[in-house]
């Protein structure tokens, strides 16, 4: 113990931790392999927890507005067990939701996608004859071009084999995803109930680590970062489910039988801003084209493309009422990074990231004018005297 509080050991200690430092980084190197397998199998354990967060923050905008709304109940018992009747009810319309889901939603898309497979050399034969009608405008052998990259065969057992792994994968695995979903479930009943609790912890372990100023600017962009999250989440949701629902509703009027199919994917689409809506709606009247005909095709066009101009002008601009004012370039770079770093989930989350990254630049611009200024002042107030 003497040798440890001798000025020795205080001089040797930097170069004792640098070598220890060395040897990690050494050991991570020369096994990169055995690094990567340590850290998927972490991310194994924790990535039920990390789904029952993302659930339960997601579920944390109906609970508090449910919670909000028997707060104001004349009963004093349901004002006063609010936070209690809140979660509670948000994962009963949850439950209810998923139950509709299995039952009405997944064997429609199980039919359509058996209904195409079915009819698809039909599909396909009317695709090349509509390409052979058009090859004599553009002077290219587009028939022999399909034909040979693109044999039926092929596509139809492309597709019958996603279908095979999608269902027997997922009926080797239900053990394990009926145990994951269990503990994301359970998990985010607790995080929902401890929301307060883990905020205040946190807060208070933020503010003990780090300086006053540091800490006030975290929770401040943090709270900005929260709220951009959940704005933009509830706007793109309520926008999704109109755009779906209207274009499933015109596409079964033109007598579409993948009207539901095409009407889901056009309201998951929308959670990716421009390109989302764009690749959707592209689908969709090529869905048509090819299933209905030329004459269904176009018209398809031009009433999902009236579709997407209103819900850019009129639906989206009343949701979001300019709160994420950023410009169609800035979206189109925070999209395409998120993309890159995390798939479609960071494609998903760019454009609240980018709001609150914009904010933080644009105040920084403004406290380094505003310092500027007062040594402008305060050096023409040298001068003077």
């Amino acid at each position: 113990m003497r040798f440890l509080k001798s000025p020795r050991f205080s001089m040797l200690l930097p170069y004792l931790l640098l070598a220890i430092v060395v040897i990690i980084v050494w050991r991570i190197v020369t096994d990169i392999s055995y690094v990567f397998s340590a850290l998927s199998w972490f991310w194994g354990i924790i990535l039920p927890f990390f789904y029952g967060f993302l659930l339960a923050y997601v579920l944390n905008i109906p609970c508090s507005a449910l919670q909000k709304l028997y707060g104001r109940a004349r009963w004093g018992f349901i004002s006063r067990k609010r936070k209690g009747l809140g979660v509670v009810s948000v994962y009963l319309l949850f439950i209810l939701f998923i139950l509709l889901v299995l039952n009405l939603v997944i064997p429609q898309i199980y039919n359509s996608v058996a209904f195409f497979i079915a009819n698809f050399q039909t599909y396909y034969d009317t695709a090349i004859n509509f390409v052979g009608s058009i090859e004599h405008y553009i002077d290219m052998d587009l028939t022999g071009m399909i034909e040979e990259q693109l044999q039926p065969q092929n596509i139809l057992n492309l597709l019958q084999g996603f279908m095979n792994d999608a269902f027997w994968g997922t009926l080797a695995n239900v053990g394990t995803a009926i145990f994951r979903m269990f503990l994301a479930l359970v998990s985010s009943i607790y995080i929902l109930l401890s929301r307060d609790a883990f905020a205040s912890y946190f807060r208070r372990m933020w503010a003990a680590i780090f300086p006053p100023r540091v800490s006030s600017a975290t929770f401040k962009y943090a709270a900005a970062l929260n709220h951009n999250f959940k704005r933009y989440l509830f706007t793109q949701t309520i926008d999704g489910l109109i755009c779906g629902t209207l274009a499933t509703i015109a596409m079964a009027i033109m007598g579409s039988p993948y009207a539901l199919v095409l009407g889901i994917m056009i309201g998951l689409f929308n959670y990716i801003p421009y390109f989302g809506s764009i690749v959707a709606t592209i689908i969709a009247i090529l869905v048509v084209l090819l299933t209905q005909g030329l004459t269904m095709g176009l018209i398809a066009t031009i009433v999902l493309i009236a579709l997407q101009q209103l819900d850019a002008n009129v639906i989206q601009p009343k949701l979001m009422s300019g709160s994420f004012s950023l410009s169609p370039l800035f979206i189109i770079i925070s999209i395409t990074l998120g993309g890159a770093f995390a798939g479609i989930f960071g494609m998903v989350v760019a454009i609240p990231i980018m709001a609150v990254l914009k904010d933080l630049f644009e105040n920084y611009i403004t406290y380094r004018e505003w310092k500027r200024a007062t040594a402008s002042a305060a050096d023409e107030s040298v001068k003077d005297k």
